[in-house]
């Protein structure tokens, strides 16, 4: 792990170029949402310090406890940025995350059957992320009706509903349609069963009875955002149906189209939007099309999944600097490795990809910190963490923070991290100095 002074002295290289003014927004503000002015990060990242063993860094952090707290880029709120506790990509998601010092919000977007833009990690996962199911002239519509567990056969409760099985308005205007807590029950034999099964590190607190998280439109997203004063960014979902979709041939650059207009029609300048996308062709279409858009335009890599293709996701590197792409985005583990020292403790480092990207000079953010759960039980972080499961498994929840310090380092040097809890990268953000 990098020393806290190697951290700070790159940090305070980068800091000015990462510097956000106080919420507050650009005064047209027509969404009736009060400008967030205080920063309230909670005790998630106290707690969390106080796993980490004794070390530099762990002093560097504690001694930030009473730190007035700023918003920050280099916080990222994914899929909101509160969803630990509120259903993602909703209104309340991106609240939490921004009172928690997310100084760029996320929508994930994709499109309805009359191929309007909604907020939607999936273009099908309503089946999960809503009550769909429990309202039966939408559940009739659905992709893959809802089918019972069969005790018989162990065949798993089945359903898959799409935006793009029903208009905008079905989503939004039908009453009683709410976001949930992304979760089912694969034994259920009843919709109203399915719904459960929510993983014990997230809670239903702020979305159970009585409470109704309606699904978001990018244009509620666009003008949510920009009244609170943060950045963008939106990630064109790849669409789960064939393309051209519909009667009328909707193409895939129609669509990357369709997200930059929005923006447009909203008057935002291009220098507060990081697009997104995992198809490269996305990527290629904005460099060509909307070049001013396109500067901060973010590629996002899941290429190198397993330990046999991350050899081959590196070398891809140096195509996308080639063909011009500024800013690449992989999961946590393809940036981190571990070494083990010769005293036989397990230290977080640099992975060659990271330095492969460094040295083609691309820009790196990653994600998604604070969604894996648990990094002390028996998944050790799970996916995001795999590179590190060593360490997770020596020394549990505060290697967040050891990551965290070898991200912002200047053997990785990440502009960004995405969290499901902004408060943890907004602390560490805030601790270093990446503010003026």
């Amino acid at each position: 792990m990098p020393s806290t002074l190697s951290t700070l002295s790159w940090l305070a290289l980068v800091a000015p170029a990462l510097a956000l003014p106080r919420h507050g927004g650009p005064g047209k503000n027509q969404t009736g949402i009060k400008p967030i002015t205080r920063i309230q990060l909670g005790p998630r990242p106290y707690w969390l310090i106080d796993q980490l063993e004794d070390s530099p860094l762990k002093t560097k952090l504690q001694s930030c406890s009473e730190k007035e707290m700023r918003p920050s880029r280099w916080s990222i709120g994914h899929r909101g940025g509160g969803t630990l506790q509120f259903p993602e990509e909703t209104e309340a998601s991106i609240l939490a995350g921004t009172r928690m010092g997310a100084g760029i919000e996320e929508c994930d977007v994709t499109f309805t059957s009359d191929r309007q833009l909604i907020c939607r990690h999936s273009q099908c996962d309503l089946h999960t992320t809503t009550n769909i199911l429990t309202i039966p002239s939408l559940a009739a519509k659905c992709t893959v009706p809802f089918t019972p567990y069969n005790a018989t056969t162990k065949q798993s409760a089945t359903a898959k509903c799409c935006t793009s099985d029903f208009t905008l308005a079905e989503l939004t205007e039908t009453k009683g349609l709410c976001s949930k807590m992304d979760s089912s029950n694969t034994q259920a034999t009843t919709p109203e069963e399915y719904q459960g099964n929510v993983p014990g590190y997230r809670t239903t607190l702020y979305s159970g009875p009585g409470t109704c998280h309606k699904l978001l439109t990018v244009k509620e997203y666009i003008a949510l955002v920009d009244a609170l004063g943060l950045d963008f960014t939106p990630e064109l979902k790849t669409p789960e149906v064939k393309m051209p979709f519909g009667s009328i041939n909707f193409t895939q650059e129609a669509f990357a189209q369709q997200l930059i207009d929005q923006f447009k029609a909203a008057k935002i300048d291009p220098k507060r939007v990081w697009l997104q996308s995992f198809l490269y062709d996305d990527v290629l279409y904005w460099l060509r099309a909307e070049p001013e858009f396109a500067k901060q335009a973010i590629l996002l890599d899941e290429s190198g999944d397993a330990p046999s293709t991350i050899s081959a996701a590196t070398a891809s590197l140096a195509k996308y600097a080639q063909a011009g792409v500024k800013i690449v985005a992989p999961p946590l583990q393809y940036l981190v490795s571990t070494v083990t020292d010769q005293d036989g403790k397990v230290k977080v480092v640099a992975s060659e990809y990271a330095k492969q990207a460094k040295k083609l000079g691309l820009k790196v953010i990653t994600w998604s910190l604070e969604r894996s759960g648990w990094l002390a039980d028996s998944t050790k972080g799970g996916y995001y963490y795999s590179t590190i499961a060593n360490a997770t498994a020596a020394r549990g929840e505060g290697v967040v923070y050891e990551l965290l310090d070898v991200l912002a380092s200047k053997e990785v040097g990440a502009i960004a991290v995405f969290s499901d809890w902004s408060a943890t990268v907004s602390y560490y953000a805030n601790c270093f100095g990446l503010f003026p």
